[in-house]
């Protein structure tokens, strides 16, 4: 897990944030463009890649013009629109990756070193972070990607799969454990979930590999106070969360050493 103390060299060349902004959200109808603290949310995610002083330009790729206008009213740049097939709630993101970065290079010869991924679910971001989370990246010269993650409330050695036959069947397996399910939680080992606070890539992955991830993922350990919102409440967690940290300022979050009792 890296967490160096030393500063690597800003990377070379340009480095592109990209927000995806789809419209069809079913659990949360006109997600990107509900108003939290009288601003879109989707505004709080180009506002955190423009304080970024790492990242050069700020695209939003979604598959609607009222989204695109919203976008560049908070400075943020969409130059085409998302294609209907790829803006599903099964699309992938490596979909909207290619298709964005297919067209800045046939339509602008343009081409990014890198690919910073903020999703617009998270309205609660440090630029400092983002920032050191590309600097990160940028010294890891062998890894495909960097995705930044935070220990999981539960363990997956805990949980479980229901078979086609009807019985209960482990869903994660433990090396030198034949029931890790049965041993102490304090006795696994600490697993870390995928936060979707940022996430970055190289161009090469995605049209090389077909992956925004590729096989080398670099893990960046995320220690604040945020919120990802796919459901109606968290919007307001959300919302109560952002209140508080504008008297408070930015709070660490205790990262764990081994699940509770």
């Amino acid at each position: 897990m890296m967490r160096s103390q030393d500063k690597p060299p800003r990377p070379a060349g340009e480095v592109l944030a990209l927000i995806p902004a789809r419209s069809g959200s079913k659990s949360v109808p006109g997600k990107n463009l509900r108003r939290l603290l009288g601003k879109p949310l989707l505004a709080y995610s180009i506002e955190h890649a423009l304080r970024c002083p790492l990242i050069d330009r700020v695209i939003v790729t979604t598959d609607t013009q009222e989204i695109a206008e919203v976008a560049r009213a908070y400075g943020a740049e969409a130059p085409f629109l998302r294609p209907a097939e790829i803006s599903t709630d099964h699309s992938l993101d490596v979909e909207f990756h290619h298709h964005a970065l297919e067209w800045l290079q046939e339509h602008e010869g343009y081409r990014p070193r890198f690919v910073v991924n903020l999703r617009p679910t998270h309205p609660v971001r440090r630029a400092e972070t983002i920032a050191r989370a590309i600097e990160t990246f940028a010294a890891a010269i062998e890894a495909d990607s960097l995705r930044s993650v935070r220990p999981a409330d539960q363990s997956p050695f805990k949980m479980w799969r229901i078979d086609e036959r009807g019985y209960a069947v482990p869903a994660a397996t433990l090396k030198g454990s034949t029931e890790p399910y049965n041993m102490p939680r304090q006795l696994l080992p600490l697993v870390y979930w995928q936060d979707c606070y940022v996430d970055i890539t190289r161009p090469e992955v995605v049209f090389e590999q077909k992956s925004t991830s590729g096989r080398r993922i670099l893990p960046f350990l995320i220690e604040e106070e945020c919120v990802d919102i796919d459901y109606e409440d968290e919007l307001l967690a959300a919302e109560r969360l952002l209140a508080r940290l504008s008297v408070e300022g930015p709070q660490k979050r205790p990262l764990p050493t081994k699940y509770p009792r």
